[in-house]
């Protein structure tokens, strides 16, 4: 099986190397570098699957070297692990709207740095089955609930409710300790913290419910489950999208 290829681009000689050495065997580092423009140029003419890159970078910095290639007319864009020392929701927030799929904080240790290239690697599609993955596929699904009840993809708590499904996915046990584990974990995640990621949560599932697509909700569990005037609370509307999911197949 052919080895995925990752690229590194951080202003740090040492991690640059170090993190060169922990992913060499299972990945193909097909180089690095600590310039923005370079790295940018590099990703340009080759085709890679993952670039690892921090926000301070020589001659233009993380968030501009996103904004580039966000721009681009590149055919197959790579997935995008931002590890940076910067701390906060709004670096967070600013990098996830340029295309990054994680924001992680340094340090960090060497375990998650590689749990969470596994996870974003897998949200690719099969290049020798031509199928999309389950995560992939399960993705399109909960957005695709979340357009039908209206809930817009620009409000942070799009990304929260979406992650906290998929763990009650896989985890049915976990919505019984939403406020101890799930919130925490997904604040992990988008370096922020639970309380935030319970009212963003919060004021997502109140937006669908301002908008007064209640028939929308209802047609789409199938039963009538709530009227304008009820609103689930976090853990309700998460267990019920959780549930249709599963009962479809996910």
């Amino acid at each position: 099986m052919e080895k995925k290829k990752i690229y590194i681009i951080d202003d740090n000689d040492n991690y640059r190397e170090n993190l060169k050495n922990l992913l060499k065997e299972n990945y193909e580092v097909v180089g690095q570098t600590n310039d923005g423009i370079i790295g940018y140029n590099f990703i340009l003419k080759n085709e890679i699957d993952l670039v690892i890159v921090d926000v301070v970078l020589q001659n233009i910095d993380g968030f501009e070297l996103l904004e580039k290639l966000q721009a681009s007319e590149m055919q197959k864009r790579p997935k995008i692990l931002v590890v940076s020392s910067l701390k906060g929701e709004d670096f967070a927030d600013k990098a996830m709207s340029l295309g990054a799929n994680y924001y992680l904080i340094k340090p960090i240790q060497n375990d998650v740095v590689i749990k969470r290239i596994g996870s974003i690697l897998d949200e690719t599609e099969s290049v020798f089955s031509g199928k999309k993955t389950r995560t992939r596929i399960l993705d399109e699904k909960i957005s695709n609930v979340f357009i039908t009840v209206g809930i817009p993809a620009h409000i942070k708590g799009y990304q929260f409710l979406r992650e906290a499904i998929k763990m009650a996915i896989d985890e049915p046990n976990i919505i019984n300790s939403i406020t101890k584990e799930l919130y925490p974990s997904i604040a992990d995640r988008f370096s922020t913290s639970a309380s935030k990621v319970e009212r963003a949560i919060r004021h997502a599932i109140e937006v669908a419910w301002n908008r007064g697509k209640i028939e929308n909700i209802n047609s789409l569990f199938g039963i009538k489950v709530y009227n304008a005037n009820e609103k689930p609370t976090n853990g309700e509307f998460i267990a019920l999208v959780a549930d249709k999911m599963l009962i479809e197949g996910a």
